[in-house]
């Protein structure tokens, strides 16, 4: 580690402080109000002090120089060698086209984790590149103006769910200017995902932009359109699946209450038949 390396901490200025201070001479009144085992021990002390101090700043300095993995060479160790090639080709033209690529080799190695196919990884990975020139263009279209990486991310997310392009470039051209776009279309996609049809979701999303509602409080719509979602599936709003399947569960399920004994089982339990005991005084002939 180089001499350059170390100012990354905050505190190697207050070491080299210490350091000028306590490598200083000692005056000689020093040595005349104390005794010679106090001088004797201060020169070790001194020196396990700056030691610790030493270690102090320069363990976080060297550990936050540690570069973090490449996601490319990661994707070498977790795909097949003809898959990862591909794969990283794709990527590679996405960022010559200015998409965001690091959007989608986070997507390769999130599929490789979950224990995804690899071929449907390469598919998924060329499915999403070109939703996000699909995206891309929509934006541009509908805001005349250059659309940001997490935007172009945002519209093909939208769009595998189902928003076409239409619904993307009228979002751009509706909402104000200055306004990110990133988080509506994230919630559009996830209205739609619960089962509130595209442009009602659109919609909802274009009123409350024009309410001025911040990015906050546009999440905060997701939950609420899961009631949606529930009701456009045929169940009441508000109402989770599992507890529409309760609430709509047969009030007798599985054998009725009248029903008798299973197959194979005698109505008695296996004991001897009444033989007319029970049933009143038999009828005087």
């Amino acid at each position: 580690m180089n001499s350059t390396d170390v100012t990354c901490s905050p505190w190697w200025g207050v070491y080299q402080l210490a350091a000028n201070y306590w490598s200083a001479p000692m005056q000689k009144t020093n040595f005349a109000n104390s005794s010679l085992r106090e001088i004797g021990h201060i020169k070790p002390v001194r020196r396990i002090l700056l030691q610790l101090m030493a270690m102090l700043v320069l363990v976080p300095c060297a550990l936050a120089q540690i570069p973090a993995k490449d996601p490319a060479a990661r994707l070498k160790e977790v795909l097949p060698p003809d898959v990862a090639t591909r794969v990283l080709a794709r990527i590679a033209d996405a960022r010559s086209r200015q998409l965001p690529a690091d959007a989608l080799e986070n997507r390769a190695l999130k599929f490789a984790a979950k224990g995804v196919d690899p071929k449907n990884i390469e598919r998924s990975i060329n499915e999403q590149a070109q939703r996000m020139e699909s995206a891309r263009a929509a934006l541009e279209k509908g805001r005349g103006s250059k659309a940001a990486g997490d935007e172009i991310d945002a519209g093909a997310e939208a769009m595998r769910k189902g928003v076409d392009g239409a619904a993307v470039s009228l979002l751009a051209q509706s909402a104000p200017r200055t306004r990110s776009l990133a988080v509506p279309l994230f919630v559009i996609g996830s209205l739609t995902d619960r089962g509130l049809p595209a442009d009602q979701a659109l919609q909802s999303v274009l009123a409350r932009l024009k309410a001025r509602a911040t990015d906050a409080d546009l999440e905060a719509m997701s939950s609420e359109g899961s009631a949606a979602g529930g009701a456009g599936q045929g169940r009441p709003a508000g109402q989770t699946g599992r507890e529409f399947g309760q609430s709509h569960k047969p009030a007798n399920t599985g054998r009725p209450a009248t029903a008798g004994p299973p197959a194979g089982v005698p109505g008695n339990a296996g004991k001897k038949t009444n033989q007319g005991k029970g049933q009143g005084p038999p009828v005087k002939k």
